[in-house]
């Protein structure tokens, strides 16, 4: 049965519609009041019970460069990996990298700031978490940094965590901009341990340095995944001809590959 992105979408309209509401706060201070409550996240917040913020404030952006961006590369790599792993796993991973993205960005303000009113929003840290998770079972498949850089997925996500890291330097010596370089941070380590513990083994794609026989796109590996789940509950009398064909392919290329170790 073929994976269609369900979450992904679900997830953006979220998004979109608390932007909308920040929009109307400008206007009216009360529902500000509510808004910042609710929908940002600190350590101060959070010792005052609002807990909750540490999902909601990664469904939340006022500026409308900062939605555009992160729903952007959401959708660019959430869909891929919705329909390769799966609705219930994509949901669960995207809202733990969130909290951890959440948590990471109040420990590090609080701790190496000290400052623990310092508050944060958006989705960034969750979808830095989708874009190592990609960039580690892809490593090779081409993406466009800033829209223009086309580099190797491992390449480009590593120098977004390289940036980040320079960046919390910075402002932990009292520079740097007004950017969660720490939510960012605790959102890729989520995508690091979620591959080493699980995806590394459960999908079992060729690591960067093998042949590049075996080499598979996000696009063949999905068809393969969809094909294997055909197998499962079907049989093999299920498949076309076409479907038969790639199947081959990629077991010639499998063999290639051992043949060459």
């Amino acid at each position: 049965m073929d994976r269609r992105p369900i979450a992904v979408p679900v997830i953006i309209v979220i998004n979109v519609l608390i932007f909308l509401a920040w929009q109307a706060a400008r206007m009216d201070p009360s529902l500000e009041q509510v808004m910042a409550a609710n929908f940002l996240v600190s350590t101060s917040h959070l010792v005052n019970g609002y807990w909750w913020t540490l999902v909601t404030s990664a469904f939340s952006h006022i500026e409308f460069w900062h939605i555009g961006i992160n729903m952007f590369v959401l959708w660019s790599f959430g869909t891929i990996l919705e329909k390769l792993w799966g609705t219930p796993i994509f949901v669960a991973f995207y809202l733990v990298a969130a909290m951890v993205a959440s948590a990471t960005h109040c420990l590090v303000s609080s701790v190496l700031m000290g400052n623990p009113d310092i508050n944060a929003l958006g989705a960034s840290g969750a979808v830095s978490g989708l874009l190592l998770a990609f960039a580690l079972l892809f490593p090779k498949h081409r993406i466009l940094v800033f829209g223009v850089i086309p580099v190797p997925a491992l390449i480009g996500a590593l120098a977004f965590v390289a940036i980040d890291l320079w960046g919390l330097f910075a402002q932990t010596r009292g520079g740097g901009i007004g950017i969660g370089h720490g939510a960012h941070l605790g959102g890729a380590l989520c995508g690091f341990l979620f591959w080493a513990s699980y995806l590394r083994t459960r999908f079992k794609l060729p690591a960067a340095g093998q042949s590049s026989q075996m080499a598979m796109t996000p696009e063949e590996v999905q068809e393969f995944q969809r094909l294997r789940q055909k197998l499962d509950h079907e049989g093999p009398q299920a498949l076309t001809p076409k479907e038969k064909i790639f199947l081959e392919q990629i077991r010639e290329r499998v063999m290639a590959a051992h043949q060459q170790r």
